[in-house]
């Protein structure tokens, strides 16, 4: 899969014209049999004449009704007096679809009341992480949900499963994290490191820590607790 996500990474690929399909399920059917690896998640018609989005793994793709080409790349809305971003603002939706789906694979740790939410990705070797700790423990009345995404060494995977394994793995990462204790776990049982790395493929991610909002925007890794508190407002009133 990620060689052929690579493969979509022109920004417009031509495809050989055809009849015109004209529905959402011929679409499906025609782009599905361009990418047979890569599953087809929806099709839908855009505001524009002739122009339909494509959920393809993930990713938000554009094509015209024959399916004669697919475009890769952000799509302006300038009708208004400003331009809106649809792209953008359609892949964060999806985003936030895909992480509310999938809080079963995180660590939850409830401050406070717990209303306000946001998604971290993390490396139990990672010094940013670490540090991003300090600056999460500032904040309150927020829902923290915790990927753990062992990248930098086998040594993150055996600490990753410890931590997941352990009985209270929120206490266990936070005394990881916090104060460099290891978790008091053997790491045998069931985790879910493999779909969290494809998360974090689907995200297109590259590093930890990585922080995602409720609305499904990212803000980047390391944040200081005030620019952090900031965004997860401005996110939870959009």
């Amino acid at each position: 899969m990620p060689r052929k996500l690579a493969a979509l990474s022109l920004l417009t690929t031509w495809l050989a014209a055809g009849a015109a399909y004209g529905d959402e399920a011929a679409i499906r059917n025609a782009v599905q049999g361009r990418f047979p690896d890569i599953p087809v998640e929806s099709v839908s018609r855009t505001p524009f004449s002739g122009i339909y989005e494509v959920v393809l793994g993930g990713r938000v793709l554009y094509t015209d009704e024959k399916v004669s080409f697919i475009f890769i790349g952000n799509l302006l809305d300038t009708r208004g007096a400003g331009e809106r971003d649809v792209t953008r603002e359609r892949s964060a939706q999806l985003t936030a679809q895909a992480l509310r789906k999938s809080t079963e694979q995180a660590i939850k740790r409830v401050r406070g009341n717990g209303k306000r939410v946001v998604y971290t990705f993390e490396d139990p070797n990672c010094g940013y992480c670490r540090e991003l700790q300090k600056e999460l423990l500032k904040i309150t009345d927020v829902t923290i949900y915790t990927f753990l995404w062992p990248i930098l060494s086998p040594d993150s995977v055996e600490k990753s499963r410890a931590v997941w394994c352990a009985k209270d793995r929120g206490k266990a990462w936070d005394d990881l994290m916090s104060r460099g204790v290891a978790p008091q776990s053997d790491g045998r049982c069931d985790t879910p490191l493999q779909k969290n790395m494809e998360l974090a493929q689907r995200f297109g991610m590259r590093g930890t820590p990585a922080i995602y909002l409720s609305d499904g925007s990212t803000i980047g890794g390391f944040v200081a607790a005030d620019k952090l508190e900031q965004a997860i407002n401005s996110a939870t009133s959009r």
